[in-house]
């Protein structure tokens, strides 16, 4: 057995005694090691390989299988600016407290710094975006390595679940390796000198207990209180906190995110009740409780930022959300649980009752006057009406996102999943393609036409690998359509707006999905469109959904003001 497929071996098989079931591999020479032991593991059962050719697409493959399956992920590469292409997914990692391991293959420490081919350095690439990092030098024939190289394995694994209590997140384990690359021919080379076998029950060579968290102290109580729920890395705490509100009689905001029980405990189309700067002045509440991190809706961060507010936060982890620097108190997420006695008085239910009162009427006023159809609200509404029960929609960020949480009154699926963490528009169709590998109810996409493009080598899929059953909406308004509705698409600066932020692309969608061997249709109705998200996914099939962007502001703005209407009283 040569050194560097005896390491490879080793780790390969200490990250399945510690729970890793699927691998991402993105093919390259230094990394070859690797790829015949992950072969290996294969065909024994003991996990599933998915292999692609682009690194990017690689790492948010890894994330989407991560997000899915909540069990850590590794995604293996080869040297040089390979490990770097996975950057925007550790970021994104990092950020949404996603448990992904960077296994990196490279060039011994002695090339490092000296001109040789494909070398830089890459132990600390990612910075202060991996919870933990090691630089593993090349292996050499000597008795002992064994329980070095699988105790690392477990560290790694450690670090990226947050067992110990700390927050997941993404790993880098980076592993120098010299030639031979490829293993021995059958029967030659000579025995490694000690045993490399781990724990002979097939346990992780280190057992690491899950910490307790400590008892959290019961939140103060607070009659007029609102619960605004953002997006979280646990599923679980959202759960909790629309328990605990209910448990108090408080109202609840929530974003589109996660279980479809925290949005349908919520105020009906909250986000948009807190346009309705009237009613909102007439019905403030004395605290805002905020639960994860919010990121979609400006009227969230205003009425955070209303003078005389009390903000507390509820957070996962030491780095409280908190962009406006108004939180006067910050919890973990124990206080959720923690049982409390409350006093409430008839005029706190009373005020509560009118947040129930305004969503409901908002719904009813919404349902009376849908969006029509070529806007992306009208998409989000047919969606959310149309999907199957128990369906898993993974969300693209920019409008998609946000017709989503404007213009649905509860939840538009069963879970709703998104990259939340840097809510960038990269990774998306391979993150959806993760989450669908890993899920056996049906699962679907939302997106916007350049996020679709910016991941489309997500759809190069080799013959051997897994396909998903995963059907992924493509709202195509040909470029940037999510800056219509800011500031720079105000109409007095559409002199410059097209270039510089409309951003036409004027793509065949069609023709790139032929291109790729994945089905594509084109819907130009709400019935149309419910037809094809009726029916459960069958294979890779992408929906194309065309509409005018320069529609969007106008939408918003309509929405807007229905909503300001419903919820003005009559003289």
């Amino acid at each position: 057995m040569t050194p560097s497929s005896a390491l490879a071996s080793v780790l390969v098989d200490e990250l399945v005694r510690g729970g890793v079931r699927d691998v991402v591999l993105a093919p390259g020479s230094r990394s070859a090691p690797f790829a015949y032991a992950l072969l290996d593991a294969e065909s024994a059962g003991r996990l599933r390989l998915h292999v692609r050719v682009d690194e990017r697409s690689a790492g948010f493959l890894a994330l989407g299988l991560a997000k899915g399956s909540g069990r850590p992920v590794a995604v293996v590469t080869t040297s040089g600016t390979a490990v770097a292409n996975l950057h925007p997914a550790v970021l994104e990692a990092h950020h949404a407290a996603v448990p992904l391991l960077v296994l990196s293959a490279d060039r011994p420490h002695e090339l490092r710094g000296t001109g040789a081919n494909q070398t830089t350095q890459q132990p600390g690439i990612f910075g202060g975006a991996v919870r933990w990092s090691a630089d593993l030098p090349a292996p050499v024939v000597r008795p002992g390595l064994g329980p070095f190289w699988r105790s690392t394995v477990c560290r790694a694994l450690t670090a990226a679940t947050g067992s110990t209590g700390a927050r997941p997140g993404p790993v880098h384990l980076d592993v120098c390796l010299r030639e031979p690359l490829v293993p021995d021919a059958a029967g030659a080379g000579e025995p490694w000198p000690d045993p490399l076998d781990g724990r002979p029950d097939g346990a992780p060579w280190v057992r690491v207990d899950r910490a307790t968290p400590p008892a959290a102290e019961p939140l103060e109580d607070v009659g007029r209180t609102l619960v605004v729920v953002g997006s979280l890395g646990d599923p679980r705490v959202g759960l909790d906190a629309v328990a605990w509100a209910e448990a108090r009689g408080h109202p609840v905001v929530a974003e589109p995110f996660g279980p479809a029980a925290v949005r349908e405990a919520a105020v009906a189309h909250g986000p948009l009740v807190l346009t309705a700067g009237d009613w909102l002045d007439a019905h403030a509440p004395e605290r805002v409780v905020v639960v994860g991190r919010v990121t979609l809706a400006r009227g969230v961060g205003a009425l955070l930022r209303r003078p005389g507010l009390r903000v507390e936060v509820v957070s996962e982890g030491d780095a409280w959300p908190d962009p406006s620097h108004v939180a006067a108190a910050v919890h973990p997420v124990g206080v959720l649980r923690a049982a409390a006695e409350t006093a409430r008085t008839d005029e706190d239910d009373a005020w509560a009752g009118r947040w129930w009162q305004a969503g409901a009427a908002l719904a009813e006023a919404v349902a009376a006057q849908p969006s029509p159809w070529g806007t992306g609200l009208a998409v989000a509404e047919a969606i959310s009406a149309s999907v199957p029960h128990g369906a898993v929609v993974v969300v693209g960020s920019s409008n998609p996102v946000r017709d989503l949480d404007l213009g649905v009154a509860h939840s538009v699926a069963e879970e709703v999943l998104g990259n939340r963490g840097l809510a960038g528009i990269d990774g998306l169709v391979s993150t959806a393609i993760g989450v669908a590998l890993t899920r056996a109810e049906p699962v679907y996409a939302l997106l916007g036409d350049l996020t679709f493009l910016h991941d489309a080598n997500g759809l190069l899929l080799g013959p051997d690998e897994p396909r998903p059953d995963l059907t992924v909406v493509v709202v195509n308004d040909d470029g940037g359509g999510i800056f219509t509705t800011l500031e720079p698409g105000a109409p007095e600066r559409s002199a410059s707006f097209e270039r510089a932020f409309g951003t036409p692309t004027g793509t065949d969608l069609a023709s790139l999905c032929a291109a790729h061997g994945v089905g594509h249709v084109r819907v130009d109705s709400a019935a149309a469109l419910a037809d094809e998200v009726g029916r459960e996914p069958e294979g890779l099939r992408v929906v194309e959904v065309r509409v005018d962007r320069s529609g969007h502001r106008q939408a918003h703005a309509d929405l807007r003001a229905l909503a300001a209407r419903a919820l003005t009283p009559p003289d």
